[in-house]
């Protein structure tokens, strides 16, 4: 069993070192960590390549500008295929996913195709966000959970474990967002295709260190991105 986690990067050089240690302390066999960096102002990829050059199960991709999430989780998805990774995971670099909880998601993908960590199932929560971002989130994911049909809560959640096989059945001209709307795609693909989903509760803490990467043109896009879905979903079940 090999396991690959992916985690992009831009301006996140006070952060990767935490990941990075939080993640190898775990112990676990036959997992590497790939990193993916926009060309980080900050260093970060220059820091990547020295954690690269210590560790063996550490991998660096440079990309030559900010190009955002969704093609950088496409590239991330390629290189797992191309190596044969078993499973696959998608985490944040800011620590609002906790790298301790990668142990439950590898015990429930023996049993599902794609585990979500999810902030608002039973057991899930949101700490240190105000008020107005927590209220966009949930009814973003609402919105998206009743437009698209799947029944799952959390539909923006970065935090997944993929099976192999999910990631190879992705036609990848079809994941067009590049922000949040690029988690919405996956999950509804995924449920599209009869691959079998799972929610599990993650406790969800806002950044501490960087900035924040949403803004205006995320949300725009992944609110348009659910209505693409859904009008792509309706000529699909005429078929």
């Amino acid at each position: 069993m090999r396991i690959l986690v992916i985690i992009p990067t831009y301006n996140e050089r006070e952060n990767l070192p935490k990941i990075i240690r939080k993640i190898q302390n775990l112990g676990i066999k036959n997992l590497d960590i790939l990193i993916i960096d926009d060309n980080s102002p900050d260093g970060t990829g220059k820091l990547a390549d020295e954690y690269s050059h210590k560790f063996k199960n550490i991998f660096v991709i440079h990309r030559e500008k900010k190009m955002g999430l969704g093609t950088a989780y496409k590239t991330g998805f390629k290189y797992a295929i191309e190596k044969g990774y078993d499973y696959v995971f998608e985490m944040d670099a800011d620590l609002s996913h906790d790298p301790d909880d990668i142990p439950r998601f590898l015990k429930e993908i023996r049993r599902v195709d794609l585990v979500i960590g999810s902030r608002y199932c039973k057991g899930g929560k949101v700490v240190n966000w105000p008020s107005s971002r927590r209220l966009l989130s949930f009814l973003a994911n609402l919105y998206a959970k009743i437009l698209t049909g799947v029944p799952i809560n959390d539909m923006t959640s970065g935090y997944k474990c993929y099976r192999r096989k999910v990631i190879e059945n992705y036609d990848y001209d079809k994941l067009r967002a590049e922000g949040y709307g690029f988690q919405i795609e996956t999950v509804f693909y995924a449920f599209k295709k009869g691959f079998k989903l799972k929610e599990i509760p993650i406790i969800f803490h806002d950044r501490v260190e960087g900035k924040s990467k949403l803004g205006r043109k995320i949300v725009y896009e992944a609110f348009f991105r659910v209505l693409s879905l859904c009008l792509h979903d309706r000529r699909w079940l005429v078929r």
